[in-house]
């Protein structure tokens, strides 16, 4: 674990609401109009952002949603399973790493409005990744679940909601 703490201190990484830490590296400085949006945005937004994302295995990304598609770009340390929920209530899992041999994938896109959380799949460890929001990332569109909520909406996925939200 000390790669990771040297790598929250290096990249000047802060902790983020669904846990892990994170810094934006990127944001476009064009712009998408409001009305050219669809209508769940409130306002305008950029065209594009990346931030890093550090999770210790003793973390969670809990579970969340955001209008925009996500790409996650794996950097390196362990693993990392994204779990998602699609708007059909379809559970998931990809698994993000570098041995593409194995099935893993080392970029995998999470759909705009999809339920998804993350774990770091090796015990005593991390992972960093980036990830990439089109159109441009907001906290307006960020929306963290609530654990009773989400279970009632998808009561057939109640353990790994349970597990993956705070």
């Amino acid at each position: 674990m000390k790669r990771a703490e040297l790598l929250i201190q290096k990249l000047n990484l802060v902790a983020h609401p669904e846990g892990g830490y994170f810094k934006e590296t990127y944001r476009s400085t064009g712009i998408i109009d409001t009305e050219q949006l669809p209508k769940n945005y409130d306002g305008q937004r950029n065209f594009s952002t990346s931030i890093y994302f550090l999770l210790k295995s003793n973390d969670f990304s809990a579970f969340h949603k955001i209008n925009q598609d996500e790409t996650w770009h794996f950097y390196e340390g362990s693993t990392v399973t994204i779990h998602q929920i699609s708007t059909l209530g379809i559970y998931s899992k990809i698994t993000l790493g570098s041995d593409i041999l194995n099935k893993q994938l080392p970029q995998y896109t999470v759909p705009g409005n999809y339920w998804f959380a993350a774990t770091v799949d090796l015990k005593d460890s991390y992972c960093l990744v980036g990830c990439t929001v089109a159109p441009g990332f907001d906290f307006n569109d960020f929306k963290l679940a609530n654990k009773e909520e989400l279970q009632k909406q998808f009561p057939n996925h109640k353990d790994i909601i349970k597990a993956l939200t705070r």
